[in-house]
């Protein structure tokens, strides 16, 4: 599979302080990307950044708050600034760790707000802002992060549910208008994967339970998601757009 070691792309991660987004840093650093890490946790990013310099990659950190425009536009300019282009964007910020389960009568409405204008709001000001760069280049890898919460039709989180399943629909659009342009558009959909971001929300049996109806009975780590993000990004999926890739360990089908 081609590496950017030879043909120095650039890849740009949101959400990259922490869990599976800090799974996706250290590995495209450590294949030879240059790998711009972003996120609201300005020390968790910069920590991560560090950590992949340390292991010998090329990583820089930014803050950014998707949700604003203003924000995300900056970002794009450091990026620039620090590498002179944006080949490959894998939306992988949301809300979703600091959610309460509950039924969906009960989601406050300003909660509900704010999570559809993250999620999906925000994943389209990250397109907009650094899709240029890609036209320019007639070259680019959009990878959007979605949930196999959507396949599975899970309870208690409609809102989180409802802004995932939008980011699958924003996906397949997406891909039609941008194919012509040289770049494809695709959707990863982790099952519940388990990081160091603490679920209170989230009992021991519950988890278990799950493990139990996968084909693949064990836990879910972040680095079960990074290979398909690197085959996404790379050349060999030049002829793949509009998918949804669920990486679940077989819990659930499309």
């Amino acid at each position: 599979m081609e590496t950017s070691s030879s043909v120095q792309r650039v890849v740009v991660i949101s959400g990259a302080a922490q869990g599976i987004g800090r799974a996706y840093a250290h590995r495209f650093g450590a294949l030879g990307y240059k790998v711009a890490a972003l996120d609201i946790n300005t020390e968790g990013v910069a920590n991560v950044a560090a950590e992949v310099q340390a292991n010998g990659g090329q990583c820089i950190s930014v803050a950014v708050d998707i949700g604003n425009e203003s924000s995300v536009q900056n970002a794009h300019q450091k990026v620039l600034e620090a590498y002179g282009q944006a080949d490959i964007l894998i939306n992988n910020a949301a809300i979703f760790s600091t959610l309460k389960m509950r039924p969906f009568e009960e989601i406050p409405m300003d909660e509900w707000t704010k999570v559809l204008h993250v999620n999906i709001t925000g994943t389209l000001l990250m397109v907009k802002a650094f899709l240029p760069t890609m036209r320019k280049n007639n070259w680019g890898r959009i990878i959007n992060i979605s949930s196999a919460a959507v396949t599975m039709g899970r309870p208690h989180y409609l809102h989180y549910t409802t802004s995932k399943a939008a980011v699958i629909g924003m996906t397949r659009s997406m891909a039609k208008e941008l194919g012509r342009d040289g770049i494809t558009v695709n959707a990863i959909l982790p099952g519940a994967t388990d990081t160091e971001i603490s679920r209170e929300t989230v009992t021991a049996a519950q988890k278990q339970a799950q493990i139990a109806m996968r084909s693949i009975p064990r836990e879910e780590n972040p680095e079960d998601l990074t290979g398909v993000a690197v085959f996404l990004a790379s050349e060999d999926s030049r002829f793949i757009t509009g998918q949804s890739l669920i990486v679940d360990g077989g819990l659930t089908f499309l």
